[in-house]
């Protein structure tokens, strides 16, 4: 009597099967990565809409100091904070300043307070910048895993046919493309949002010094009038 010929043993190729049919080890790796992925993904939206926010702040702050506009309308956001520290700085009196000491002290005080805010903008960047420099090899570090065991099945099968290697290796290189979808995304959104966020630092910086040109004038144009 014939011997059966053994039954293939069917494996499902599918990214969900490929994730339960890896290894433990495997599927810690896939699933720490798809977890950067959606923290990645939530840095993302939030600055696109709070970049929104202060790129439209800073075209209302350049444009009130060139405008000659009054201050003391109810500012918001970064605009508000940047203008409110100026003009605290304005009504600090030093008879024994020269109007360029004073000038520099307001300019100072501005830039503080916009250094607070753009700290507040960069807040998340971080998280990109490190899922964008480490999921590549977190996903090879899980690539690595998955063939050593496709090959600690080859020595135990004493099989080296396609149909026992292919499975093993698909689980392993599926966590290295899992890696660079997460990579990816993260280094170009990092690249984009930080350069945004350096030009609204730009924008504002422009106007700080137009606006402590302005105050430092004021105040000197005081002086002189209760002088005489």
């Amino acid at each position: 009597m014939e011997n059966a010929a053994p039954t293939a043993i069917a494996h499902d190729l599918s990214f969900m099967g490929l994730f339960l049919q890896a290894d433990p080890i495997v599927k810690g790796v896939m699933l720490l990565l798809v977890v950067a992925s959606i923290a990645c993904w939530t840095v993302v939206f939030e600055k696109i809409v709070r970049l929104a926010a202060a790129k439209r702040q800073a075209k209302a702050f350049d444009a009130l100091v060139r405008s000659g506009g009054s201050l003391e309308s109810d500012q918001k956001g970064i605009s508000g904070q940047v203008v409110r520290a100026g003009l605290d700085a304005w009504r600090d009196q030093d008879p024994s300043e020269s109007r360029a000491e004073r000038r520099d002290r307001i300019e100072r005080a501005m830039r503080n307070a916009l250094g607070l805010e753009v700290k507040r903008l960069q807040s998340g960047l971080a998280l990109l910048a490190t899922s964008g420099s480490t999921a590549p090899f977190i996903g090879l570090f899980g690539t690595v895993w998955g063939i050593m065991n496709s090959f600690s099945s080859i020595a135990k099968s004493q099989d080296t046919s396609l149909a026992v290697v292919a499975p093993g290796i698909a689980e392993a290189l599926f966590a290295t493309a899992i890696g660079l979808v997460v990579a990816i995304p993260a280094v170009m959104a990092y690249n984009k949002l930080t350069g945004d966020v350096a030009r609204i630092q730009g924008a504002f910086v422009s106007g700080i010094g137009v606006l402590g040109n302005r105050l430092a004038r004021d105040r000197a144009v005081q002086r002189r009038a209760a002088a005489e």
